[in-house]
C-alpha cells in the first residue's frame, strides 16, 4: 500500500488534522494483558474502569493486531515499526540492536524529551530516551531492581505502584518548553501474577464460567495437540498458583516482614487449605487452577488499572489532558482459558489481537471503534506522524492515523495482514509459524517438525476449532489466501519464510 506523501501527512498532522503541533504522548504498554480482560472490549470477567476511561474518551480498535506474539519481539517492533526478521529481534532472552533506526531518536532529533520506564525486556540498555529506569529482565511484582544509567537500586513496594510514581516524578521535572513521549512499561498482567496486598482475593467470591473451548479436543490441529501451555498440565500449583510455596525462597525472599505476612496468610491460611481440604483430581483439579488463574490475574491487572486511572488523574490536575495523547495497548493478546491454556504465541485470535486503545484530544471522536486490519508495525509510524516527523521509507508500518478521521470506511486500507512466530521448542512448544489473516478468513502455515497447513473461517467458526484446509470447496479461498500471503512475504522481505512456502 503506498505511503501518503509527506507533504500530506505534514499538513493533515499538523494543521487541520490536529489541535496543537507536536502534542505530547504517553503510551502505556503492559505485558500479556488480554483483550478479553478488559471491559471496554465487552468482557464480564472484570471491570477496567480506567482503560474504559480512556476508550469513552477516545477510539479503540477491535482489529489491532502483532506480528509475532510474544514480548520482547513486540518491543522491538513498536520501538522500529518493523517485522521481526528486519529488526532482528524474532525471539526472546537475545539483545536487540539498540543502535538501529528507532524512532524515540527521531522524535529527540525533533523537539521531543523521550522517558521509558519500567518494563524494557530487551537484553540491553536503551538508546533514544534522554531518561530511562527499566526493569532487570522481567522485573519482580515486589521490591523489584531498577536499571539506570547510574547504578541498580531494590525498591521496596509494588512494581506497578512504583512505576507510575517514577513516570510522574519524570513528569514533574521535565523540560516544560519542549513535548514529551513517555512509555510506561508496565509488568502487570505477566506470569506468575503476584496482586498488589490490597488487591488480594478481590475476585474470591466470583466464579467464572468456563469458555466455550476450554475443553478443545484440538480434532485436525497438529501443533495445538502438541503445545505445553495448557492450564491442566503446564501450570503448576506451587510456582503460579501459589499453593505451599516456600517463604524463604524465590520472590517471597525479597519480600518485607509485612509483605510476606499478608501472602502467606491469604495464600497458606486460606488458598493452600482449601486445596488440601478439596482434594481434587481429573476434571475439577483443572477447574480449580482455571478458577483460581484468573483469579490471580484479574487480581493482578486491578493494580494495572489503578494506576492507569493515577495517571490520567496526574494530566487533568496539571492541565496536560488537552494536549497529551495518551495510548494504551499490550504487547501481545493472552489466554483466558480458551482451548484451555494460557500464555500467547498462536496466530489464533486470542494471542494475535492486542488491545489498542488511543486518546488523542480534538481528533479522536469519544467513544469509537476502529475495524480495520492495524498492526503493531503501524504503532511507530503513527506516533512520528503525529509528532510531525517525516517517517522514514524504511518502516514497514503505515501510520493509522486517517482511520481516526469521520468515515473511515473510505481509507484505503490494508485487507490482509502478516504474521510470523519463531520460538521453538521452548519454554511452550509452540511451532514455528506464518499466516495471512484477513476479514473472513486465517490460514496458517506451521513450519519444521509440525509441518502442516490450517484455515479458518472466521465468520463461520470464530473460536478456530474447525481447521477446514484441504476441505472441498475451499480450493479457491485457499489458493486466493496462499497468493496473498507470498505477496505480504515479498511486500515484508521475508525470505526465509518464502523459501518455506516455496518448498513444496
Amino acid at each position: 500500500m503506498k505511503r501518503l506523501s509527506w507533504l500530506l501527512l505534514a499538513f493533515i498532522a499538523n494543521s487541520s488534522f490536529g489541535q496543537k503541533k507536536q502534542p505530547n504522548i504517553i503510551f502505556i504498554f503492559s505485558d500479556d494483558h488480554a483483550y478479553q480482560a478488559i471491559s471496554a472490549y465487552g468482557s464480564t470477567l472484570a471491570q477496567t474502569p480506567n482503560i474504559d476511561r480512556i476508550a469513552r474518551q477516545g477510539t479503540l480498535f477491535k482489529n489491532a493486531l502483532v506480528t509475532n506474539s510474544i514480548c520482547g519481539p513486540s518491543r522491538a517492533t513498536l520501538l522500529t515499526g518493523k517485522y521481526s526478521h528486519v529488526n532482528g529481534y524474532t525471539l526472546n532472552e537475545k539483545k536487540f540492536n539498540v543502535g538501529q533506526q528507532l524512532f524515540p531518536k527521531l522524535l529527540q532529533q525533533n523537539g521531543y524529551q523521550t522517558a521509558w520506564i519500567g518494563k524494557w525486556h530487551l537484553g540491553n540498555l536503551p538508546e533514544g530516551f534522554d531518561f530511562w529506569r527499566i526493569l532487570n529482565n522481567q522485573g519482580q511484582y515486589y521490591n523489584p531492581d531498577f536499571i539506570s544509567p547510574t547504578d541498580t537500586t531494590k525498591v521496596e513496594g509494588y512494581v506497578t505502584n512504583i512505576i507510575t510514581q517514577f513516570s510522574v516524578d519524570w513528569l514533574n521535572h521535565r523540560d516544560t518548553s519542549k513535548p514529551f513521549f513517555l512509555v510506561v512499561g508496565e509488568k502487570a498482567t505477566h506470569r506468575e501474577w503476584f496482586p498488589d496486598l490490597q488487591d488480594l482475593g478481590a475476585y474470591d467470591n466470583k466464579t467464572f464460567p468456563l469458555p466455550p473451548t476450554f475443553r478443545d479436543d484440538y480434532k485436525n490441529r497438529t501443533a495445538a495437540q502438541n503445545q505445553d501451555m495448557t492450564i491442566d498440565k503446564t501450570m503448576r500449583l506451587k510456582e503460579d498458583l501459589k499453593v505451599h510455596v516456600n517463604y524463604e525462597k524465590g520472590i517471597y525472599g525479597r519480600f518485607t516482614p509485612e509483605q510476606k505476612k499478608v501472602y502467606q496468610a491469604y495464600y497458606e491460611d486460606k488458598i493452600s487449605k482449601e486445596f488440601d481440604e478439596k482434594k481434587l483430581s481429573g476434571d475439577a483439579l483443572v477447574e480449580w487452577k482455571y478458577q483460581r488463574y484468573l483469579k490471580d490475574y484479574l487480581s493482578t491487572a486491578r493494580s494495572l488499572d489503578r494506576n492507569i486511572g493515577a495517571l490520567l488523574d496526574y494530566l487533568d490536575r496539571n492541565g496536560l489532558a488537552d494536549n497529551t495523547i495518551v495510548i494504551y495497548a499490550s504487547d501481545q493478546g493472552f489466554y483466558m482459558g480458551e482451548h484451555g491454556w494460557f500464555d500467547k504465541r498462536f496466530m489464533y485470535e486470542e494471542s494475535l489481537r492486542t488491545p489498542f486503545i488511543i486518546k488523542y484530544p480534538g481528533v479522536t471522536k469519544p467513544g469509537s471503534t476502529v475495524n480495520q486490519l492495524m498492526l503493531n508495525i503501524d504503532w511507530a509510524p503513527t506516533i512520528l506522524q503525529i509528532a510531525g516527523v517525516k517517517v522514514p521509507a524504511d518502516i514497514q508500518g503505515t501510520s493509522f492515523l486517517p482511520l481516526l478521521q469521520p468515515n473511515t470506511g473510505k481509507v484505503a486500507w490494508r485487507k490482509a495482514a502478516y504474521y510470523h512466530y519463531y520460538e521453538f521448542p521452548e519454554p511452550h512448544h509452540v511451532y514455528p509459524h506464518f499466516g495471512v489473516r484477513t476479514e473472513q478468513y486465517t490460514l496458517i502455515r506451521f513450519y519444521g517438525a509440525g509441518d502442516s497447513w490450517e484455515l479458518y473461517d472466521l465468520k463461520k467458526d470464530p473460536h478456530q476449532v474447525n481447521n477446514i484446509y484441504g476441505n472441498k470447496g475451499t480450493e479457491q479461498i485457499t489458493a486466493n489466501l496462499k497468493a496473498t500471503l507470498k505477496k505480504l512475504m515479498l511486500q515484508y522481505k521475508d525470505e526465509e519464510a518464502l523459501k518455506i512456502l516455496e518448498s513444496r
